[in-house]
């Protein structure tokens, strides 16, 4: 049922069932623990190097995420090193990807592509929706370089925008009390570009006009349109509330993935990093929202999608007070009573794997349970609210539990190596 966890290769049976997946979804209990990172870096690896998985998408902004891609693939003369990527992001909370431990992967990353030909390089992407002015502007700067005249025409539809600057939530509250969206402007000039560029919005190479020396950057400026259509509708969801918005996120995170699979040709396999909350089928928990995993789950035009989610006892985590403020390096204290956490450890088998396929119907396990959930936003005294009820083994494919972790390193607070621990290969 379980395998202990004293080395990578404890996850070598974990990796053979995820192989023939079309999708694989590693979670994470928080956006702020290193073995998280570091168990499905490795795993990533594995799934990248020996059955020839061909990208990771990650919960993070397209335009930052797409520096690293063009790092990793060679195509940044400007951005010499995986730190110089990783400056790109600038968006609060900047821990979740300018950190040691995805530093550590970017360069394997880099690495394993090296004499690889164009079409054979693993590529580095971002699924989120919240980047609404950057990607704008990078669908100016690239029309600037190919198409004049349309970013001129792409420049004049976001004129509606500037009232609010580059704030887009001061765009979401100007909604809130004058209900005029930009909604249309957005819209016309995502579909002017498929149109002018003939493609058919999944960023063929035989899309004329546009002649870029490399696929990934035709795709990039469709995606950024398509970023900026969603992430007007995301913060126009905000005046309706959180579970609108929430929708609207995972609703394009899973596009966003089904684009990339297309990008990529008919048989590609591609590997998403988020959190559990979007990682795990919301139809096992009280969760009155979608999440990418359900939703890819649910979806015709994708194969086997394999969930594995993680979670710990104990340990400590970067997180911050509230939105906007000073990360910090928090306690995490041990799990409520009851909760799958809690179960795990007053087992007292250590570090576990749970394949929920080799249960049985009847079980602790199979009983509705809290399973910890922690933000970026956390109170370590106030553990309560941070539980969501949970039937585990219909939530993912695979679960690791691991007995007590750490806190992540960002480049933040960490200048340099001093203090931070050899990570390669991802700390086991």
């Amino acid at each position: 049922m379980t395998d202990e966890l004293d080395d990578p290769t404890a996850l070598t049976d974990l990796l053979e069932r995820l192989a023939d997946s079309q999708v694989v979804m590693f979670g994470e209990a928080s956006h702020g623990t290193s073995e998280y990172y570091r168990r499905r870096s490795w795993l990533s690896s594995q799934l990248l190097r020996e059955h020839d998985f061909d990208f990771v998408a990650v919960e993070g902004d397209w335009t930052d995420c797409y520096e690293v891609n063009r790092y990793v693939k060679g195509l940044a003369d400007d951005v010499p090193e995986a730190r110089d990527a990783l400056s790109a992001f600038e968006r609060w909370p900047t821990w979740l990807w300018a950190n040691w431990e995805v530093l550590e992967f970017v360069d394997w990353l880099a690495a394993h592509n090296e004499g690889r030909r164009r079409g054979e390089m693993a590529g580095f992407y971002g699924l989120d929706v919240y980047s609404l002015f950057e990607s704008m502007q990078a669908l100016i700067d690239h029309l600037e370089g190919v198409d004049p005249d349309a970013a001129i025409e792409a420049r004049d539809a976001y004129h509606c925008f500037e009232p609010s600057g580059d704030d887009a939530r001061a765009y979401a509250r100007a909604i809130r009390f004058a209900p005029e969206s930009c909604e249309d402007e957005v819209v016309e000039a995502l579909s002017r570009l498929v149109e002018d560029g003939g493609g058919d919005g999944n960023g063929n190479e035989n899309d004329p006009d546009y002649g870029d020396d490399h696929p990934d950057e035709r795709f990039s400026a469709e995606q950024n349109a398509l970023v900026a259509k969603n992430a007007e509708q995301y913060y126009r969801a905000m005046v309706g509330g959180h579970t609108d918005s929430w929708n609207v996120r995972d609703r394009h995170m899973t596009d966003t993935l089904v684009r990339l699979l297309s990008h990529h040709g008919g048989d590609a396999q591609g590997i998403v990093w988020a959190h559990n909350t979007h990682v795990g089928d919301a139809r096992a928990t009280d969760m009155q929202r979608h999440t990418i995993g359900q939703l890819a789950r649910e979806r015709s035009d994708v194969g086997d999608v394999s969930l594995v989610g993680f979670g710990s006892h104990r340990g400590s985590v970067v997180a911050a007070e509230a939105w906007d403020a000073p990360m910090e390096r928090m306690p995490v204290p041990p799990a409520r009573r009851g909760s799958y956490e809690d179960v795990f450890h007053r087992a007292g088998d250590g570090d576990r794997v749970l394949v929920s396929d080799e249960l049985g119907a009847n079980g602790p396990l199979t009983e509705e349970r809290g399973h910890r959930a922690i933000g970026v936003i956390y109170d370590p005294d106030r553990e309560g609210g941070n539980y969501v009820p949970t039937v585990l083994p219909e939530r993912y494919d695979a679960f690791v539990y691991l007995e007590e972790t750490s806190a992540l390193h960002p480049l933040e607070l960490h200048a340099d190596r001093d203090g931070v621990p050899e990570l390669y290969p991802w700390g086991f």
